[in-house]
């Protein structure tokens, strides 16, 4: 089976210079890909789409979000009754919540202007591995 989605902790350290976050944990020799998301608005949620495989890592650099994940049973017709995890992501510290390859997401900022980083181990076009289902689909 997949492993598990995982919280990478961040911290950050603050003096009279000013504040340094950081992520020392994160090893970033895989990613190949990086952009930002930034919801509508706080009641918009973006989601469900997720890799059989790619993975992805999200951290928040602006406000805080809730990112919803699920191991998919089957990628045609997966059943509804799937059950989520759910995982909150600040930019109060620098954590990164991996996503392995077989899952997807559900993404909703929990403040004004919040923005993700997320970071994806295959570039543009050179896999054909995105699933989309309506954001009502699962519970």
């Amino acid at each position: 089976m997949y492993t598990s989605p995982k919280v990478i902790k961040g911290s950050s350290h603050i003096d009279q210079r000013g504040t340094l976050s950081f992520n020392n944990d994160f090893n970033t020799s895989e990613v190949k890909r990086v952009y930002f998301i930034e919801n509508l608005d706080v009641q918009f949620i973006r989601g469900w789409q997720g890799h059989q495989i790619e993975q992805r890592w999200f951290s928040a650099v602006q406000g805080s979000f809730k990112i919803r994940v699920i191991t998919i049973d089957n990628w045609e017709t997966p059943s509804k009754n799937l059950e989520s995890s759910v995982f909150i992501l600040n930019s109060s510290s620098l954590d990164t919540l991996h996503i392995p390859k077989g899952y997807i997401t559900s993404i909703q900022a929990l403040e004004e202007k919040s923005k993700l980083m997320a970071l994806s181990d295959y570039s543009i076009g050179e896999v054909n591995d995105e699933y989309r289902f309506d954001i009502n689909y699962f519970k």
